[in-house]
């Protein structure tokens, strides 16, 4: 059995969990590499990755390159002489840091691969209205998401989950197959199966303002799961309009009312407690959201201080 030394990569929350689950299981890490700090928020502070706090209260070898192929940087990757990487939501590698383990390197993606390799998997997967998804672990090759898998393991999508719930049940599951792939390669004992692309393939593209934002003459089930597909983050969005005043506004949590109804695409419906959209095939009701300058309230606190005219409407 070969004593792992594992180099680990990643940046956000969803990375620390595995990076916390194999700390638990005894393995040993060398090194851990993240994003380099980066300012953010109003006052431009600077914000270090969900990993990099981690590692820092971990005590653990800490690099943050911000080029991966800078001679330094290889060089003190070359000398920590780990024989294994392991990437969660890290970034592209090149092929001189991918291949510099014995054992090689391997991501965790939290999809079913082949389907929603890229950026965003667990929104998408929700977006997309699929009623399962899983985790992937694979060998790093050329491309994004590419490589050939080790592990994967599925679960259902519950019907109102938002990407929030998923994100941490997938973390979960993710790990216990991080552990799984590690065990495997411990003793030697792995085997891969090679991605078959086909045109089927679904894509995880980056969210972005654009594919974010709500489309009211969609069906309703399609504007519920981009709703909770984004949410908390970074939430769908769209403009409501009333009284000459124009807002942006997030929306974070809905359900479906299916009912004919003689209203326009758009048109907002508000009782003192309830606000509702109306769409083709009924109203989306709007169950929390967010309007600017304000914090995140669900709809019977944001109407306590708000009422709407028969013509607001929401595009």
């Amino acid at each position: 059995m070969e004593k792992l030394r594992i180099v680990f990569m990643g940046t956000p929350e969803f990375a620390v969990g595995i990076l916390d689950t194999i700390l638990h299981n005894n393995y040993e890490v060398v090194g851990v590499i993240t994003a380099a700090d980066k300012p953010a928020g109003r006052g431009q502070k600077i914000k270090y990755s969900a990993v990099k706090e981690y590692a820092l209260a971990h005590n653990l070898h800490l690099l943050q390159p911000t080029n991966l192929k800078d001679e330094s940087f290889l060089a003190e990757l070359k000398a920590i002489n780990a024989n294994l990487q392991i990437v969660v939501a890290f970034r592209m590698l090149p092929e001189v840091v991918w291949k510099m383990p014995s054992l090689g390197t391997f991501n965790l993606h939290a999809s079913l691969l082949p389907n929603y390799r890229g950026a965003a998997p667990i929104n998408w997967a929700i977006i997309k209205g699929e009623t399962k998804t899983g985790v992937t672990t694979f060998f790093i090759d050329d491309k994004i998401d590419t490589g050939a898998m080790i592990l994967n393991a599925e679960t259902a999508i519950g019907a109102n989950e938002s990407a929030g719930e998923l994100h941490d049940r997938l973390m979960e599951l993710g790990s216990e197959t991080v552990i799984e792939t590690l065990a495997l390669l411990e003793s030697g004992r792995v085997t891969t199966t090679i991605q078959k692309d086909n045109d089927d393939i679904k894509t995880a593209y980056k969210l972005n303002k654009e594919n974010c934002k709500i489309d009211w003459n969609k069906p309703a089930l399609d504007i519920h799961n981009l709703i909770r597909g984004l949410s908390p983050y970074p939430a769908a969005w769209c403009f409501i309009s009333d009284k000459g005043e124009e807002w942006n506004v997030k929306i974070y949590q809905s359900s479906i009312i299916t009912e004919s109804h003689s209203l326009a695409i758009g048109q907002l419906v508000s009782t003192k407690k309830e606000l509702k959209i109306a769409v083709a095939n009924g109203f989306i009701q709007i169950e929390s959201l967010q309007f600017p300058g304000k914090k995140k309230m669900n709809t019977a606190e944001f109407l306590n201080g708000i009422q709407f005219t028969a013509d607001a409407k929401a595009y």
